[in-house]
């Protein structure tokens, strides 16, 4: 037995992403964290740069919670006491307290009459999606939705499959309407806030087209989004997309790796459909859940988040976002308007995209390039994301290094 055969081929599948200007590449590593000084936010040291300390732009850390001394001391107290990890599946013996007590506090943030933990947002969504396509489904999605929401689609196989435009709400009306007698239940569903852009979903609009079309489908309209960017990050109180537009999905996969900090992922609905979940879902089954501590921590977080003190770093949070934007229109650079975040700054060239990407390293930023086909052909970008633990400086010094770009 050997490898040598199927090695040449993968190799090869690597040089292609190379030459098409799209592979990962080497990962920096990160080996430390300089804390805050001189009205700058935090900086990160990088394994073989030195003594060089990094302004990081590319993270989702939306709220800073991750630094938080509070989430730290809650995880390292759960870790004490419950141990590193879980060491069993949750329908073994890998439910800790921490597991139950999150997820009662995450329905009741939501809204919701259940919530259920899964190790990641990705295998939330792969684990969830599937089990509500049944054969007569038909499942309708957002061209620009997210890589996991394609794939857990893939996963289901379902019979029909259909996909609107970005944002084309026509779209999605004629597809319900030109369904009717085809098919027994559809399911639409959505990002909140779109990864790429930071632009989000009319969630408030789409539950009430869904609603104009359900009574015609035997067993009605399910609505879900994926609000990880926006839960945590966007609204008043941060309770993402739903609370900005209005809208309520019938099911809410949201993430702790983002705004709280953390890690791991969950589902929100009602508690029919988390009990059929838990006796479901292979990811949830047959996966250990994350760790009492990661479950301890995004308890904490999710504390701050629901209080006065959140609802100040949120519109922190706004302000800095509207700063950069503002900064970038000023300089004469491509962006979209809102206030989440995640700020694109739109080049639409490859190769620019890139030359970019490095003049900003060569500063001591960190910024991730996004190229086709992770966005559209046309729609290259640098996805610039702002958290509250950035400054005014923080943003001056990049709008600064932009203005210098040649």
């Amino acid at each position: 037995m050997s490898l040598s055969k199927i090695e040449t081929l993968l190799q090869d599948k690597v040089s292609q992403l190379r030459q098409q200007g799209i592979s990962k590449g080497r990962e920096k590593v990160i080996t430390g964290i300089l804390p805050a000084v001189d009205g700058f936010g935090p900086r990160y040291l990088l394994e073989g740069f030195g003594s060089r300390h990094f302004l990081r732009m590319n993270a989702n850390a939306y709220l800073g919670l991750g630094l938080d001394p509070r989430v730290i001391r809650a995880e390292a107290e759960a870790v004490e006491t419950y141990g590193a990890g879980p060491g069993a599946v949750r329908f073994i013996s890998g439910t800790y307290r921490p597991h139950v007590e999150l997820e009662k506090q995450l329905a009741e943030f939501h809204g919701r009459e259940a919530a259920m933990l899964f190790s990641a947002a990705y295998a939330t969504m792969l684990g969830v999606l599937p089990l509500l396509i049944a054969e007569d489904t038909l499942v309708v999605s957002d061209a620009l939705n997210h890589n996991c929401i394609i794939n857990a689609i893939r996963l289901a196989q379902p019979v029909r499959k259909e996909v609107f435009a970005h944002g084309d709400l026509a779209a999605l009306d004629a597809i319900l309407a030109a369904y009717r007698g085809l098919v027994k239940r559809v399911c639409v569903v959505v990002d909140g806030v779109f990864s790429m852009r930071g632009d989000h979903a009319e969630l408030g609009k789409i539950s009430a087209i869904c609603r104009q079309h359900e009574d015609t489908y035997e067993q009605g309209i399910i609505t879900l989004v994926d609000d990880s960017h926006g839960v945590g990050a966007f609204g008043k109180t941060g309770r993402g997309t739903e609370e900005v537009t209005g809208g309520k999905a019938d099911i809410l996969i949201g993430t702790l790796g983002k705004a709280f900090g953390v890690n791991g992922g969950y589902v929100a609905s009602s508690a029919a459909v988390i009990a059929y979940l838990r006796e479901s879902a292979p990811l949830y089954i047959y996966s250990n859940p994350i760790t009492p501590g990661e479950a301890a921590a995004a308890s904490a977080a999710l504390r701050v988040v629901d209080s006065p003190e959140g609802a100040q770093l949120l519109e922190t949070l706004r302000g800095l976002s509207l700063h950069l934007r503002n900064g970038l229109q000023r300089l004469g650079f491509e962006t979209l308007p809102g206030e989440h975040p995640i700020v694109p700054l739109l080049i639409r060239d490859t190769d620019k995209t890139a030359a970019l990407v490095d003049h900003l390293f060569a500063h001591n930023i960190l910024a991730t390039g996004l190229n086709y086909p992770v966005v559209p052909k046309g729609e290259q970008e640098i996805r610039l994301q702002v958290s509250a633990n950035h400054t005014a400086k923080d943003l001056d010094y990049l709008l600064d290094k932009l203005a210098c770009f040649p």
